[in-house]
Order: structure tokens, then C-alpha cells, then sequence
């Protein structure tokens, strides 16, 4: 690997941590690129799921004050995510590269749609709550964690909405949970992904490097860039790759 690569990298997973710390869609940014730069599918997305995890942890670190309200109730949600995001990476190890390579652009497709349309989903979903319904949030949830355990692309923005299915409107608690609950959904997939041997470290590592110090970026400095100017940065970046991957998986069929 040249020093132009690991420069490359080391960007790459700058831009995804600053883009969880603020917006979301950091896998948006690192997992293409990770498929493009020769990783198998299965390979270049769980090495994302790694390299990304610290930024995750870090985060929901700093959003531990805001879990106060609800921590009576997160004992059963952490269980629901963590055996959620089990099923999911099972799911993607047991299905492999074949499977998966042309599942790539629909799941990247439905992830760029989700973040874009992330703020009118919770939105909408909000709105249709009139009480809270344990049983349909616990679905909505474990449903994420297994989306998030095979993808992970736009995991938060399912996390987001379950949560406004109960009235949720305090999105600084939200986000607190959401973070929360992401580092069982994927730190529980990183475990058997590591566990099993499908991760690259050299990579993983590398963009890990970039992905802390993005993190630190996002939480600390770059709040003064325009929300809107990052979504519309990952939205663009989502849809091109989303295309690309469509006619690399389906032109010759």
C-alpha cells in the first residue's frame, strides 16, 4: 500500500467520522470506496463496521448525561439491539459475497434515500403517534439492528423514527439513544466479524485513524458548516456510488 493510499484512507475516514458526528451517513462515504479499492463486498463492509466503531463509541460517550431520562428502559432495547445486530451479521457472513454483491447498490440506494429524507420521515412518523406502543417500537428497533448488523448505512435514521413512533420529541435524548444503541448493533457485529476472521486491518486501522479524528473534528469544530451542506455532500455521494454500483451489478444481465 503506498503512502498516497494510506493518505487517501486516512481522508476518506476523516470525512466519514465528521459526517456521523454530525449528520449520520459516514458508511456512505468509507464503504464504496473500500469495494472500489479491490475488498470483496462481505470484506469491504465489515471493515468498515470495525473501522467506524471507535467514532461510534466515542460519541455515545459524550451523550451519556442525556440517557437519564429513559435508562429504566434501555436494559431490554440494548437486548433487542445486540441480538438484532447479531442476526444481521450472520446473515451477511452466511450469505456471502455473491448475494450481497448485488444487494450493494439496492442497500445504498435505500441508505442515500433514508438520510435524504431522514429529517420528513421522523418527521411524519412523529406526527402519527398519538401513544406509545411498546410491542411495534421494539419491532421497529430490532428490525434496525438487523439492517444495521448486515449494512449499517442510515441504521440511525430507523433508530430515529421507531423512537418517534412513541412520541419522542426531546431529539438531544434521540440522538443519545441512538448512539447508544448503534454501538451494540454494530460493536456486537465488529465481535463476530473479528471473531471469524473477514476483516482487513491494515485498512480497517487506517481508516479507523481517519475516523477518530474526524469524530473529534465533527464534535468540536465543524458545527459552523451548514447542515445542509453536508447532507447535500453525502446525498450526492450516496447517489453516485448507489448508480455506479447498479450498472457494475446489472449491466450484464
Amino acid at each position: 500500500m503506498s503512502p498516497n493510499h494510506v493518505l487517501f484512507l486516512i481522508v476518506i475516514g476523516f470525512l466519514a467520522g465528521t459526517s456521523n458526528a454530525l449528520v449520520g451517513g459516514g458508511t456512505l462515504f468509507t464503504f464504496p470506496v473500500l469495494l472500489a479499492a479491490g475488498l470483496s463486498p462481505v470484506v469491504a463492509n465489515t471493515t468498515t463496521t470495525v473501522a467506524l466503531l471507535p467514532g461510534t463509541l466515542t460519541s455515545a460517550y459524550a451523550y451519556l448525561p442525556e440517557l437519564r431520562r429513559v435508562r429504566e428502559r434501555l436494559p431490554l432495547r440494548v437486548i433487542t439491539a445486540a441480538v438484532g445486530g447479531f442476526v444481521g451479521a450472520a446473515l451477511l457472513l452466511i450469505l456471502g459475497n455473491t448475494v450481497f454483491f448485488y444487494l450493494v447498490p439496492w442497500l445504498l440506494a435505500v441508505a442515500t434515500i433514508l438520510f435524504a429524507l431522514s429529517r420528513g420521515i421522523v418527521k411524519r412518523v412523529k406526527s402519527a403517534s398519538l401513544h406509545k406502543n411498546e410491542g411495534r417500537f421494539l419491532t421497529m428497533e430490532f428490525a434496525g439492528a438487523v439492517y444495521g448488523g448486515y449494512f449499517g448505512a442510515a441504521i440511525g435514521i430507523l433508530l430515529l423514527a421507531a423512537m418517534a413512533l412513541t412520541g419522542e420529541e426531546d431529539m438531544q435524548c434521540a440522538n443519545a439513544q441512538r448512539n447508544f444503541l448503534v454501538c451494540f448493533i454494530n460493536g456486537i457485529a465488529a465481535l463476530l466479524f473479528i471473531v471469524i476472521g473477514v476483516v482487513n486491518w491494515p485498512v480497517a486501522l487506517i481508516v479507523m485513524a481517519g475516523s477518530v479524528a474526524g469524530g473529534y473534528f465533527g464534535a468540536r469544530v465543524a458545527r459552523r458548516i451548514p447542515d445542509l451542506w453536508l447532507r447535500f455532500a453525502v446525498t450526492t455521494a450516496g447517489a453516485v456510488f448507489s448508480i455506479y454500483y447498479f450498472m457494475k451489478a446489472y449491466a450484464h444481465v
